[in-house]
């Protein structure tokens, strides 16, 4: 890609936006970013690039460029990037800007839940078997970045969004990795379907060269890549699990609790990143050593203590349905569950069957509280409270010795924290203050 000469205008002036500013502007572009907020918003520029605060569609007509690159956050279709877009020669986002500099084999991997968890995995084991590499994309630093550093990567564990996979064009992973599907971000998409698309654009690219590891069962048509799949339900699939060993082609090749990795979910996790790092030569030996030590990444399902015999734990990661019943199959206790948050538009009465099977009460808070009380109520004991303070405590009165106090709000935090981390480390520094 030549970009000397040529206009690129960076859309959103976030970690993303800068990471492919600076990477349009070493490549010899002439560099702008855009951004709806204020001068605040874009300040610490590097030097060279023009920036344009207060950023809206009468400044997006009057703009002309060669390359628009569209942070993940804004809207694709929205009225803002089109009037954008309506004087740019193409439109492309901060991953794809990066693919087209970078050399090395790239492992991508998408899902509805459980993408950082085997990013981070494949990363391990990618170092572990002495191959130059690093994890980004949707997880860790943006790729634009990880190129900008210049240094000769092997392979990338590239996590990728559906954000960002809307506005790649010619990204090719080596391994496509689609761990799941399940309804989210409806306050983004028009329909189920829509969102599908975008995920399923990790494919478009590969060849019959390339691979695709799959969750057994997910109906994804025709593709072009070789497919390779796991589960850890009953049926045909490459790799099995039943959250105590992995066994390829019926044979076993891992015991998960020479790992820290526990539950199902985890376990398809670990089943995929094995699949997708056994596609370019590592051995299920090597995998093993690289997870020595390994502790799954903070608010996913993130034991955070035990009081008077009632385990807590922190799942605040859970921002979809998907995730939430995933966190209640792993769990063989008895729990009391505390869900709620932003209203996203989704669906929660398929849930229910999931509530009858092990949930004795659930506590709701948030934006969506009162919803989620009305639908949980029809499956088990459902509290409404205001905060999440006053959930813990709810949950806390509710719990027997023996019990789980599964915090997985099933949504997202922005109605009342600053991310599922903020909302993630509330939820301990309050649990931790029990006495």
């Amino acid at each position: 890609m030549d970009l000397k000469g040529k206009t690129v205008v960076i859309l959103g002036a976030g970690r993303s936006g800068r990471a492919a500013a600076r990477l349009a502007q070493h490549h010899g572009a002439q560099v702008s970013v855009h951004d709806a907020g204020g001068e605040a918003a874009l300040a610490g520029m590097d030097a060279g690039i023009s920036i344009h605060p207060n950023a809206d569609v009468a400044s997006g007509l009057a703009t002309r460029a060669d390359f628009l690159v569209v942070s993940p956050g804004i809207e694709t279709g929205g009225e803002f990037v089109q009037a954008y877009a309506a004087n740019a020669g193409e439109l492309l986002g901060e991953v794809e800007l990066a693919a087209r500099f970078y050399q090395g084999k790239i492992v991508g991997i998408t899902g509805t839940n459980g993408k950082t968890t085997t990013t981070e995995l494949v990363q391990r084991i990618l170092a572990a078997a002495g191959l130059r590499t690093a994890a980004c994309g949707n997880y860790g630093p943006p790729f634009a970045e990880v190129v900008l550093e210049g240094s000769a990567l092997d392979a990338v564990s590239l996590e990728l969004s559906s954000f960002q996979l809307e506005t790649i064009s010619r990204l090719c992973p080596t391994v496509a990795v689609w761990l799941n599907f399940a309804p989210d971000h409806m306050d983004r998409y028009r329909t189920v379907e829509e969102y599908f698309a975008a995920k399923l654009r990790i494919f478009s690219n590969q060849t019959g060269q390339d691979l695709a590891v799959v969750r057994a069962g997910e109906e994804l048509g025709d593709l072009a890549a070789a497919r390779v799949t796991f589960t850890t339900e009953d049926g045909p699939a490459d790799y099995h699990s039943d959250g105590v060993s992995i066994f390829h082609q019926g044979v076993a090749i891992l015991d998960m609790s020479a790992t820290k990795l526990r539950g199902l979910h985890n376990a398809e996790n670990l089943m995929a990143a094995m699949a997708a790092t056994a596609a370019l030569g590592i051995s299920p030996e090597t995998v093993a050593h690289a997870l020595a030590g390994y502790a799954p990444p903070r608010h996913r399902c993130e034991l955070v203590r035990t009081l008077d015999g009632v385990e807590y734990i922190n799942d605040s990661k859970a921002t979809n349905l998907h995730a939430l019943e995933s966190a209640l199959r792993s769990q063989t206790r008895p729990v009391i569950l505390i869900a709620g948050g932003k209203e996203k538009g989704l669906d929660y009465r398929p849930l229910l069957p999931a509530l009858q099977r092990n949930v004795r009460a659930v506590v709701t808070f948030g934006q969506i509280g009162d919803k989620l009380a009305e639908i949980f109520g029809e499956a088990t004991t459902a509290l409404r409270v205001a905060t999440l303070a006053e959930a813990i405590k709810t949950a806390r009165s509710q719990a027997k010795r023996g019990d789980t106090v599964l915090f997985s709000p099933g949504t997202s935090s922005f109605d009342m924290f600053n991310g599922y981390e903020d909302r993630g480390d509330a939820f301990c520094s309050l649990v931790l203050d029990l006495k």
